[in-house]
């Protein structure tokens, strides 16, 4: 019997299965890096320990002092989450040879399937060898670990050693392991997905398909179960070669078996022999707790022959602190105030105040929706993000409500270049226009208490805030009775917390809370700015800033002052929350100055480069 388990991971991975340790009555370890020595996994688990530095390859991605840690805190089982060591044979072996319980499948059927190459290989698929132009387009892969890490589409050939090169640093950085393969790209496939869980008495559960086509950079935005739209013997072939390949390398616990499906064609993609971050969308529609069913599969308990029988329609959205409209840019920062409606399941790792740093993946939560059928249960998330508060860096919300509710989804039409297509329109919009009006009046009430008014009519009050990229200015005027008034609107009421405007007869409430020089209305965020801009502020033109604070691993071969460069040119590549960012030239010109060197920390706005315009 389980008593104690350490969870392998961090974040929102850790606080989810710590949870359901809690309502089964066991003890929780958590183990942190020195930036996550007050994250939220640490603040929950029973015990912590920490683990020096800060770059996962020094902490996370340790399995000697995970394991030392395990046996230092009295944990005698590990999970190892779904990310970092998940699928690593090797620290599954070290668990079992220190004598704790490990929850996962056995280390050689990691083996047989945590490498892309060999699972196609088991289930008598290929890579390809050499590429020719007839192949493309094609899709570079990092053969351990997931997350849309490492993996890098080519379209031309010229483009191709580049893609690899940078695809084999990324999956090393992340992974620990460079392996990288090519294999043909689909344009218009969907990503359609079995989860498995198997027992050590030989029974096997196909628990339903997921449907995962809506993805940036390859990696999982919205998912959902049952995936929608599959025919009867298309359904019943995926649960089949599911079943198959957990079979044919005696797989034990939770896992997951990843297809393309183009038409009534099933790809096999591969296996993911680990819980994957979608896994609550079966939950809901099958009401088990998979974590709880691993636990019970390693303590050696059999499965029922059957699974539960499956019901309604559940829909999960993944929460990032990034710019969708901005290269998916992460962002970082005081997550100031975060809450969800109660109709919704939340899933994270931040609690009001935390901090959001430039280490690990930006992902800061994910909300589930479930309900009877798909159109409720899509409608219910989409409400729900709608109806949250999130005070703090900007995130990818406006970008999954518009998703929910575009037609091609509601519609289940979705495939995995919807983002290619549609991005420009669901990200497009400059927020809620009232927003900068709302913002001023709440702040005037603030400081100004409504006294000071005089016999002459006062000239207008005027306020100045950044909203969507552009600026904006507002006017109003205080009054003799002690209220508010701005032109073409009427102010019904207004405090620090909140204004109530009629615009043409109509009712609109706004909520709004202030952090410094940031000011949220709603579901809009502002900067208020100085009345009169800094001059020290001004960069010259050309001038190539850091978009987040991160870590210069590459500059571009031969790039220095006096280079001649073409628009959209790479020029350095700079590494946050585990992704690359590549930096490019903003138009043809000469490279007049170089700031960036490999191996160089730069904050947020660091001037790295500028390009003088021809």
């Amino acid at each position: 019997m389980i008593t104690s388990v350490l969870v392998a991971n961090r974040g929102e991975i850790a606080c989810r299965i710590f949870r359901t340790c809690h309502e089964l009555g066991i003890r929780t370890v958590a183990v942190h890096s020195d930036p996550d020595a007050n994250a939220l996994h640490t603040r929950v688990a029973d015990t912590a320990v920490r683990l020096p530095g800060a770059a996962p390859a020094d902490t996370y991605l340790r399995a000697d002092l995970i394991v030392k840690a395990a046996l230092a805190s009295g944990a005698d089982a590990v999970h190892p989450g779904y990310g970092f060591l998940s699928e690593n044979a090797d620290f599954a072996r070290a668990v079992l040879d220190a004598g704790l319980v490990w929850i996962g499948p056995p280390p050689s059927a990691i083996e047989a399937m945590a490498s892309k190459t060999r699972a196609k290989e088991l289930m008598g698929l290929a890579p390809l060898g050499d590429v020719t132009p007839a192949d493309l387009p094609v899709l570079v892969k990092a053969a351990a670990g997931g997350g849309g890490r490492g993996m890098r589409v080519v379209r031309r050939m010229e483009d191709l050693t580049a893609a690899l090169e940078s695809a084999r640093a990324e999956a090393a950085g992340a992974f620990g392991d460079g392996e990288v393969f090519v294999e043909p790209y689909i344009e218009d496939g969907r990503h359609v997905e079995v989860q498995i869980l198997a027992d050590t008495h030989g029974t096997v559960w196909a628990l339903g398909t997921r449907d995962c086509s809506l993805q940036r950079r390859h990696q999982k935005v919205i998912e959902e179960a049952p995936a929608p739209g599959l025919p009867d013997d298309l359904r019943a072939e995926l649960h089949e070669l599911a079943v198959r390949a957990a079979r044919a390398v005696d797989y034990v616990g939770a896992g997951t078996v990843e297809f393309l499906v183009s038409g009534t064609r099933a790809h096999f993609l591969e296996m993911n022999t680990r819980l994957q971050v979608e896994h609550p969308v079966t939950e809901a529609v099958f009401g088990i707790d998979l974590v709880a069913e691993q636990i019970r599969v390693a303590e050696g308990t059999p499965l029922p022959d059957e699974p539960p029988r499956a019901g309604g329609h559940a829909v999960e959205a993944r929460l990032y602190a990034e710019d969708p409209a901005r290269d998916w840019t992460p962002q970082t920062g005081t997550l100031h105030h975060f809450s969800v409606p109660p109709s919704v399941r939340l899933d994270t790792g931040y609690a009001n105040g935390d901090d959001i740093g430039v280490h690990y993946d930006p992902m800061l939560a994910k909300v589930v929706a479930y309900a009877p059928t798909r159109a409720e249960a899509v409608r219910k998330l989409a409400g729900a993000l709608e109806k949250a508060t999130i005070h703090g860096p900007t995130t990818n919300r406006d970008l999954l409500v518009n998703s929910l509710r575009h037609k091609e989804f509601t519609t289940a039409r979705m495939d995995t270049g919807f983002y290619d297509r549609h991005l420009t329109e669901l990200v497009g919009g400059s927020g809620e226009p009232y927003a900068p009006l709302a913002a001023a009046l709440a702040d005037a009430v603030g400081r100004s208490r409504f006294g000071g008014w005089r016999n002459l009519h006062s000239a207008p009050q005027t306020k100045r805030y950044a909203m969507a990229g552009e600026e904006h200015e507002v006017r109003y005027r205080h009054t003799r009775d002690g209220g508010l008034e701005a032109d073409g609107v009427r102010v019904l009421h207004a405090n620090a917390g909140g204004v109530v405007l009629e615009v043409n007869g109509v009712q609109r409430k706004f909520e709004v809370a202030r952090y410094g020089d940031w000011v949220y209305v709603g579901r809009t965020s502002l900067r208020a700015l100085p009345r009169f801009p800094d001059p020290a502020a001004q960069h010259a033109p050309g001038s190539l800033l850091a978009p987040m604070p991160g870590t210069v691993v590459r500059v571009a071969d031969g790039l220095t002052e006096g280079t001649a460069v073409e628009a959209g040119q790479p020029l350095l590549w700079l590494e946050a929350m585990k992704m690359e960012h590549r930096i490019t030239a903003p138009h043809t010109g000469t490279l007049s100055e170089l700031n960036a060197v490999v191996g160089q920390q730069v904050t947020v706005a660091s001037l790295l480069a500028v390009v003088r315009p021809t």
